[in-house]
C-alpha cells in the first residue's frame, strides 16, 4: 500500500468513528427510549453496520489510488485496531469505564453484537472493493 493510500485510510478512520458516535447518540437518545434496550441495540447494530459498509464502499470506489486485495485486508485489520483500541483507551481512561464493562460488548452470548461491527469493518473493505 502506499503512504497516499495510508493516509487516506487513516483520515477516513475518523469519519467511520464520527459515524459510529451519531449512531451511539441515536441510539440512547431515541431507539432505545422508544423500543427499549435490547431492540434499541439491535437495531442501531445493525444500522452502523449499514451505515459502515455503505460509507466504505463509497470511500473505495471514490478513491483514485490502485489497491489490491491484500491492501484491501490490510485496510480492514488496520481500521479494526484503531477501533478495538479508540474503544478501549476512551472508554477506560475517559469514560472510566471498567475493564470488564468494556469485555462485555463483546459477549455475543449475552445479546451483545458489537463483534459483527468489527467483522463488518475487518472483512468490508475485501468484500466491497
Amino acid at each position: 500500500m502506499d503512504s497516499d493510500l495510508l493516509i487516506k485510510v487513516l483520515g477516513f478512520w475518523v469519519l467511520l468513528a464520527s459515524i459510529a458516535i451519531l449512531n451511539g447518540i441515536l441510539r440512547g437518545a431515541v431507539l432505545e427510549p422508544r423500543l427499549g434496550k435490547s431492540p434499541g441495540h439491535i437495531l442501531s447494530t445493525f444500522l452502523l453496520i449499514t451505515m459502515f459498509l455503505v460509507a466504505i464502499h463509497l470511500f473505495l470506489h471514490g478513491v483514485d489510488d490502485a489497491y489490491s486485495r491484500s491492501d484491501l485486508l490490510v485496510i480492514g485489520v488496520i481500521w479494526t485496531i484503531m477501533t478495538v483500541s479508540f474503544e478501549f483507551a476512551f472508554g477506560h481512561y475517559v469514560m472510566k469505564h471498567p475493564w470488564e464493562r468494556l469485555l462485555t460488548d463483546y459477549n455475543l452470548l449475552k445479546g451483545r453484537l458489537w463483534s459483527l461491527v468489527l467483522v463488518a469493518i475487518l472483512f468490508g473493505p475485501l468484500l466491497l472493493g
